[in-house]
């Protein structure tokens, strides 16, 4: 196959080698990039003419009957075109994909499992825990061999539907995933518990919205930092790709939990990242280390967040997509916003300096910008705690529809 589309001018991406790409232009002169992505003999193709593509890959191999068209399922997810009502372009189809055929059938898997037992999965499940519930505490047996085992490929099925956008289960998952090792019986209880709200509540599309975000830029800050960070700079790959086709604006929700771990007082980091309006990465993980305030946490977060937008800056640089402007960054520590964006601002506790350096370095080589989130509309807090039912509900809405 590498052969097959290196014969056909296409280059394996640099940052993803599963990508391959080569510079194309439509009849009205827009200059873009084509891409094709493979994964085993799953191919997804982005280009103005994808036929072309096709029948140069049938005259090379025996395509399946049926399987040329616009995408219904890649890799475990429905795709479907999306129209937003009240759009600037309503009539415009945005691409959208849902994990509810996976999830459909891993629930079914579990509920055939457990009739083996005369047992059926809870019903009126409002979160993804039990009300109350905390893993770190469970005291309940240890499951043998066997249903540790079952316990290990039930949480491998979760991270994927994870990754597929239910994001509103990842706190859950990423709580009960730091026991695959030695779980409890309490601990596979609440994986039953999970697939129950994941069979009640089926709200999974993601939509991914090309349309640009429009910020107050008021709540951001515009300084000079050359006297504190005079060499700063982005570090562009020197192989980086020709910039071609429409720009993208990237943005960044981060929350932290202080001490939400009540058996070793980490705290959980909430990542959530954008392209334009289109939610790409996310990422809910207990932290490493343990903070003594609110503030540590936060910044700890920070840099965590910081890592992500670099990636995968380097990862739409090697695409050649060109970036518009600096990541905006908000956050719902007032302190690690003025500590991020106010030159003149000290750092009091030294054993921050790291994160604290990290994010300003960031923000002088206008990779970053940091504004307040009002907590109650900052996206990441889905990712960082357990939380009521409606409050969920309330957030997970503005990502999933």
């Amino acid at each position: 196959m590498a052969s097959t589309l290196r014969d056909g001018g296409y280059t394996s991406c640099k940052a993803d080698p599963d990508v391959w790409m080569r510079p194309k232009t439509r009849p009205d002169g827009f200059k873009y990039w084509s891409y094709i992505l493979v994964y085993t003999d799953d191919i997804l193709i982005v280009d103005h003419e994808p036929k072309l593509v096709m029948d140069y890959l049938a005259s090379r191999y025996t395509l399946k009957p049926g399987s040329v068209k616009e995408p219904d399922q890649y890799l475990g997810s429905q795709v479907s075109k999306h129209y937003i009502d009240g759009a600037e372009n309503p009539e415009k189809p945005r691409w959208a994909m849902s994990s509810e055929a996976y999830v459909k059938q891993a629930v079914a898997d579990v509920e055939m499992e457990l009739s083996k037992v005369d047992q059926c999965l809870p019903t009126r499940v409002t979160t993804p825990l039990s009300q109350g519930y905390r893993p770190e505490l469970d005291q309940s047996k240890e499951l043998d061999s066997k249903r540790g085992q079952y316990y290990q490929s039930l949480i491998g099925v979760l991270r994927w539907i994870c990754e597929l956008g239910r994001i509103d289960i990842m706190v859950a998952v990423s709580m009960l995933s730091r026991y695959v090792v030695s779980p409890h019986e309490g601990h596979l209880q609440q994986v039953f518990h999970l697939f129950a709200y994941l069979k009640h509540h089926k709200r999974s599309k993601m939509v991914f919205d090309d349309s640009e975000p429009v910020f107050d830029e008021s709540a951001f800050r515009t300084c000079d930092w050359s006297e504190f960070y005079p060499d700063a700079e982005e570090a562009i790959p020197h192989n980086a790709l020709e910039a071609r086709g429409n720009g993208v604006v990237t943005s960044t929700f981060v929350d932290a939990d202080h001490a939400g771990c009540k058996a070793t007082r980490r705290s959980h980091t909430g990542v959530l990242c954008y392209v334009n309006k289109a939610p790409i990465l996310w990422h809910s993980k207990c932290q490493n280390t343990v903070e003594t305030s609110t503030f540590g946490s936060e910044y700890c977060a920070m840099k965590t967040a910081i890592d992500m937008i670099e990636g995968l800056w380097y990862k739409l640089r090697m695409m050649g997509i060109p970036l518009i402007g600096p990541t905006s960054v908000f956050c719902d520590n007032q302190s690690v916003v003025k500590n991020t964006t106010a030159p003149e601002s000290v750092l009091k506790k030294r054993h921050n300096a790291i994160a604290y350096h990290r994010a300003r370095e960031a923000q002088a080589a206008g990779i970053i910008r940091v504004a307040w989130e009002n907590g109650e509309t900052n996206i990441a807090d889905v990712l960082t705690k357990l939380m009521p039912g409606p409050r969920l509900k309330e957030l997970i809405g503005y990502v999933l529809w």
